[in-house]
């Protein structure tokens, strides 16, 4: 029997497992009788960011900002405008496809609905054990031992193996759902907010399960979530594009980013005595990310946008002392301190 899902070992302990570059993903927009192209929708706009073994990367941002497109892009569920995406050595958009369904058995991805995400014909033995078929890593003699363990190591009883979907509750569909992801061993898991369809009570009970796997077979995340429990670096996302990014302690510490302070002072504060400043947005609508607004992405809800904002863009680049922290904002160029 072949192991499913066994990895490539990296070159240096220090080699990340996936290196995202410059990833853009814009949607054609047509219109007329004959579907003439007339503009793009720029879902992502130049991400770039790292992800080390068994790491943990937090893509937060307001819905709409690209979060989702980015991880399906980065899966090759949706093809890349431009960029390049390496996983293990390896770019998965040079790959032929023959070559990229190989790679595919380190890569999966853990939806958002547990439900809709789950075919409610096949039983959840079927579920949790197609990818060990599709991909032929092993029998049928050897799937019937394979799958139970699989349901015992996400907290199911092997005997559900003939049940179908409808008859669990949400928390139990995203435990089998997270067993479908963990059938072919793979290096990277995308969890595309895999928590925030359940109740608060269940949440907690499948980010800890989150964890404790990743503990055990050192698993990498992208974790595309609101609630950063299980996230250790996080990568702040508005109109497609990367504004900060930082280690999550020192993000709430010391948030650089004018998006990050009205987003952080918008967070309840359990303590009724307590007032929390509120960091406000200029009024307006958010850009379109069908026609975004030059300069900075930002500039137009931003309290501290001045002249520069309008005209150039930001990179994003570390700050001075602090190489892990990176932020796109003119506050903090060279330009604007001169």
């Amino acid at each position: 029997m072949v192991e499913p899902g066994t990895l490539v070992t990296p070159q240096t302990a220090e080699e990340p497992l996936l290196v995202v570059e410059n990833l853009k993903t814009h949607f054609p927009v047509r219109r007329g009788l004959f579907g003439r192209t007339t503009g793009a929708v720029k879902a992502v706009d130049g991400v770039s960011f790292t992800i080390g073994r068994g790491r943990t990367l937090g893509l937060v941002g307001e819905s709409g900002c690209g979060k989702t497109t980015t991880g399906r892009t980065i899966l090759a569920l949706i093809p890349a405008t431009e960029g390049r995406v390496t996983l293990m050595g390896r770019d998965l958009f040079g790959l032929m496809p023959f070559e990229l369904r190989e790679m595919r058995r380190h890569m999966q991805i853990i939806f958002q609905d547990p439900y809709g995400s789950l075919n409610p014909r096949m039983t959840i033995g079927g579920i949790v054990g197609e990818a060990l078929t599709v991909h032929r890593v092993a029998t049928m003699a050897e799937r019937r031992e394979i799958v139970p363990e699989l349901l015992r190591r996400v907290g199911l009883s092997p005997d559900y193996v003939n049940r179908y979907p409808h008859e669990f509750s949400g928390g139990q569909r995203q435990r089998i759902g997270i067993a479908r992801a963990l059938a072919l061993r793979p290096g990277l898991i995308v969890c595309d907010e895999p928590v925030s369809a359940l109740d608060v009570s269940i949440q907690s009970q499948i980010l800890n399960l989150l964890e404790d796997l990743q503990t055990e077979l050192g698993l990498s995340y992208l974790f595309i979530a609101h609630d950063l429990s299980v996230v250790s670096h996080i990568a702040e996302m508005y109109l497609g594009r990367i504004v900060e990014q930082a280690p999550s302690d020192a993000l709430y510490r010391r948030p650089k980013h004018p998006y990050t302070w009205c987003l952080l002072s918008a967070i309840p504060v359990p303590d009724p005595g307590r007032e929390q400043p509120l960091v406000s947005m200029t009024e307006g609508e958010p850009p379109s990310p069908m026609n975004p607004p030059p300069g900075c992405p930002f500039h137009p809800r931003c309290p501290k946008a001045f002249d520069m904002c309008r005209e150039v863009v930001p990179r994003l680049q570390p700050l001075d002392g602090e190489p892990d922290h990176l932020v796109s904002c003119h506050l903090y160029t060279a330009e604007r301190r001169s």
